[in-house]
């Protein structure tokens, strides 16, 4: 019996870009959405055109940049949302256009404060509205799994003959348990017939750690499409985990009778693809692609899997592209083997892009002995977090000892002006990052967390550097790299202060 092909929206650059802290800007995106495509992901989200002019060119860009896949954009349900969507997606091969619109009592009452009859008014407007110019209409009753079944069921029956062709069924405070949420999805079928008709989707949160779960339920129980992110990032708890649930269908064909269409060996770069652009780190006991997924220490582990893989292991550890074969650079290397490295890790720079990282690898390559696939993942994305920058370094000198109180001096470009400030501070990073405040004349950045690691090892190793900083009730990371750490945290927080001015540049638009 052949398997049922089960579509994947990656939501990545728009819900998982609601994790605190993550931004990204537009290459990012772009390189990201380049990536999924090489990935095989049906559809892509890449973002909510009305909520900034940064999300709006972000999903014109991506729609630019993609031809294999759908390019969807998120509205509310309003007609400017709509307007906005359908410009953003104009050059779009296949484009399509999501409109949500709250469906539970709670949402209805205190966040929306309409009633059902106007809610379905809406639902039935802007569908027919977004069809008139998108061969593709998705709908959502946000916080389904909490609503009145009856007026779910209502709404669902609006959207489709209004137009819509995909109905997606939110559980969007990942409240729903496995059986439950199958359940609905059964009940829903049965309730409206004309819903065997579009194409049903669901959309997992995992706020009780249940996404996953219920996104394979809801593929038993019908639904043909699911939706999800990388590394399952997300606001609060995050989402399904794109690798999780592809890999759960690729191993368990035999109980689940279904499979997608990704190209699973692109699984583990995309993943740390994710984690670089978003300076969201990968736990390393994260199911599929954390770094422990395939190591065994128990000595009766370690002997069993030298006799035979599969007494631990239910897949290759190539299954999901996490090959040994790591190609090391140094400083030796010419630029066409350079630009080579870089195609095969995913990423697709331009000339001024390959120049400018090339730059950074040459720099790096003299102060270390050999520079890996890793390090050349850190420099790309530092150069693609610091694109368009207002602030850049120019030099700092740090003064520090047990006996002293830490003092920096710290130049930053802005154009063609450069300013330099002082400030002491608790310890050196601590005092270039005051002096970097009073630079930009901001006292009212916070700093919420700040960590450096090896990007890998040994005593020449690059060091990362992430910061997260606060502003305005907006939280920014940030990234650095760099074999001096100092420098590296200083680029880190410049990095994050950079995405926090261009915040308040899109909110003044």
């Amino acid at each position: 019996m052949e398997k049922r092909i089960i579509q994947i929206t990656d939501t990545t650059m728009r819900d998982g870009e609601q994790t605190p802290g993550v931004r990204l800007g537009v290459h990012q995106k772009v390189e990201f959405a380049r990536q999924l495509e090489r990935l095989g992901v049906d559809v892509i989200e890449a973002g909510f055109p009305a909520s900034s002019p940064g999300d709006f060119q972000a999903v014109e860009a991506v729609a630019r940049a993609v031809s294999s896949c759908t390019v969807q954009a998120l509205c509310r349900a309003m007609r400017g949302d709509i307007d906005k969507a359908r410009q953003a997606l104009a050059d779009a091969k296949k484009p399509c256009i999501h409109i949500f619109l709250a469906s539970s009592p709670l949402h209805l009452q205190y966040k929306l404060k309409i009633t059902e009859e106007e809610a379905l008014a809406a639902v039935a407007d802007t569908v027919a509205y977004a069809k008139q110019f998108c061969a593709q209409v998705q709908f959502s009753p946000e916080d389904a799994t909490r609503s009145q079944f009856s007026f779910l069921c209502r709404m669902i029956q609006t959207a489709l003959d209004s137009g819509a062709d995909i109905i997606n069924i939110p559980d969007t405070v990942g409240y729903a348990a496995p059986e439950e949420f199958a359940g609905l999805i059964r009940r829903l079928h049965e309730a409206v017939p004309a819903l065997s008709g579009a194409l049903c989707s669901v959309h997992c949160h995992d706020d009780l750690g249940l996404a996953v779960a219920n996104s394979l339920a809801a593929i038993g129980a019908g639904a043909g499409r699911v939706e999800c992110t990388v590394n399952g990032l997300g606001e609060r708890a995050g989402n399904a985990a794109l690798e999780e649930i592809v890999m759960a269908l690729h191993v368990r064909q035999d109980i689940l009778g279904a499979r997608t269409n990704i190209r699973t060996r692109e699984l583990v770069r995309t993943s740390r693809m994710a984690a670089s652009l978003t300076a969201v780190a990968v736990p390393p006991g994260k199911a599929i692609v954390g770094q422990n997924a395939f190591s065994h220490e128990s000595g009766i582990h370690q002997h069993g899997v030298l006799e035979n893989r599969e007494t631990y292991e239910i897949m290759q550890p190539a299954d999901i592209g996490l090959d040994k074969n790591m190609l090391i650079l140094g400083k030796l290397s010419g630029r066409h083997a350079f630009s080579q490295r870089l195609e095969l890790l995913g990423y697709a720079l331009d000339d001024k892009g390959i120049d400018a990282a090339f730059h950074r690898f040459k720099e790096i390559a003299d102060k270390k002995t050999s520079v890996t696939d890793e390090d050349i993942g850190a420099i790309v994305n530092e150069y693609l977090d610091g694109l368009h920058g207002k602030y850049w370094l120019e030099s700092f000198q740090i003064q520090s000892g047990n006996h002293m109180k830490a003092m920096a001096l710290l130049s930053l470009r802005d154009g063609d002006m450069v300013f330099t400030e002082a400030a002491p501070g608790d310890g050196p990073v601590n005092a270039a990052f005051n002096a970097i405040d009073r630079t930009i004349g901001r006292d009212d950045i916070v700093l919420e967390s700040y960590e450096i690691r090896a990007v890998t090892e040994g005593t020449d190793a690059l060091g990362e550097a992430k910061v997260k900083i606060s502003a305005a009730g907006a939280s920014f990371t940030g990234r650095g790299v760099s074999t001096d750490i100092i420098k590296a945290s200083i680029k880190a927080y410049i990095n994050a202060v950079n995405k926090c001015v261009a915040a308040g540049s899109d909110q003044e638009e």
